[in-house]
């Protein structure tokens, strides 16, 4: 309960490219890998122009490295290989979890609604201490439904104990996160220019997730 008696109201936040540099650390990995790999520059920026941001599936992706490049391996023990070895190349801002604080400390529910799966996302999320410094952690293959249904901001406000009257959702994908919050009638922030895609259009668009919290605190 709030300090009034009410029901506490809930924020959600994405996790990739919004919380954290998702395309940056898959950088960093995939520099990592083709080192190791012994495969070549070229296979970097393959990876890169390939991966759509991670909505490309695992799968196609190797299948297209071991093509190109001839990467030793199934495809099946590449991706998951790939689950375990790329949250550790993640990284959050530490005003970043100041500002989750800040707004737990103020009285909100704070959520990561994530699309993705188990072992990637929690790998992300307990090495950048994410976890920790949330309510919940919703992640779709555990929920059993992904952004942009309903029903996934449901879960999260069930597992937190809030609201999601008068809440936000904060994200960079238009129609996951956008589309989503919007679907959930929660207020939406969209973060970035990491997709082509104009609509929905958020109530608020920002380059950085910092300036979300203000924003949010003053609602």
């Amino acid at each position: 309960m709030t300090a009034d008696g009410g029901t506490p109201r809930l924020a959600c936040f994405d996790l990739d490219n919004t919380l954290i540099d998702r395309d940056g650390a898959f950088l960093g990995w995939a520099r990592w890998f083709v080192d190791r790999a012994g495969v070549g520059e070229d296979a970097v920026e393959w990876l890169v122009a390939h991966d759509n941001g991670g909505f490309t599936a695992r799968e196609e992706l190797f299948v297209g490295l071991r093509s190109a490049f001839g990467v030793r391996g199934s495809v099946e023990e590449l991706v998951a290989a790939y689950d375990r070895e790329h949250p550790p190349f993640t990284w959050v801002e530490s005003a970043v979890l100041d500002g989750l604080a800040s707004l737990r400390t103020a009285g909100w529910r704070v959520a990561v609604v994530t699309n993705g799966n188990v072992v990637q996302q929690t790998g992300k999320l307990e090495h950048t201490g994410i976890a920790a410094a949330v309510d919940y952690c919703c992640i779709s293959q555990a929920a059993g439904v992904r952004k942009p249904d309903r029903r996934i901001f449901e879960i999260a406000a069930s597992q937190t104990g809030a609201t999601l009257t008068d809440g936000w959702m904060v994200g960079d994908h238009p129609s996951y996160d956008v589309a989503g919050g919007i679907n959930a009638g929660l207020k939406t922030i969209r973060i970035g220019h990491h997709h082509t895609l104009d609509t929905p259009v958020a109530d608020h668009h920002f380059d950085s997730v910092l300036k979300s919290f203000p924003t949010i605190l003053a609602s």
